[in-house]
């Protein structure tokens, strides 16, 4: 563990590479896969890419280092109740890990994606190839991607904020400052 720079606090590493470069990877497919047309090479492979990264972090989820288990982070509407209720304190709950909002966030895009890419990958076979029901399916889990990234990135700077935290250069170096004075 390394101390804080300037504030002498010691910095914990919460995500470990795999998860980082999970996310990051996600990132980059699924953005090309929302600027690229559907039916070009290049957004099937990053389709399959979301897939591969999806099911990944699936198994890591269950077998994965102590904040990348769903186990240490996934919480019942209580716990997103009362963190939504303490952003509006003084003392506001921080969480090592996913706060329970950023925790449902997760499973929301999680299970999006995975709809997304399932229902792409089975309109390239030749049981779905034009399915309508299944193009329609596609069609609207991609277009709620368009809801659901923006608010993901507004919680984390709006987290980053009242934390007074980067969570975006955590991402990066996998690192938080154990303890913070909010």
């Amino acid at each position: 563990m390394a101390g804080g720079a300037a504030s002498g606090q010691r910095t914990l590493r919460i995500w470990d590479p795999a998860i980082r470069i999970f996310h990051w990877s996600l990132v980059t497919a699924v953005g090309i896969d929302l600027l690229l047309e559907a039916g070009t090479d290049l957004h099937a492979i990053a389709g399959y890419a979301v897939l591969a990264l999806i099911t990944f972090r699936f198994v890591w989820g269950f077998v994965g280092t102590r904040h990348a288990r769903f186990a240490n982070f996934i919480a019942g509407p209580g716990a997103v109740g009362r963190y939504l209720r303490s952003l509006r304190s003084s003392r506001p709950e921080r969480h090592l890990g996913h706060n329970p909002a950023g925790a449902l966030m997760i499973l929301a895009l999680l299970v999006v994606l995975a709809l997304v890419a399932g229902s792409g990958a089975l309109l390239n076979t030749d049981a779905f190839w034009g399915s309508e029901w299944l193009e329609e399916t596609h069609e609207i889990a991609a277009n709620s991607l368009f809801v659901l990234v923006p608010l993901h990135v507004l919680g984390a700077v709006i987290s980053s904020i009242i934390h007074r935290e980067n969570l975006v250069l955590a991402m990066v170096t996998g690192r938080k400052e154990s303890e913070k004075n909010v």
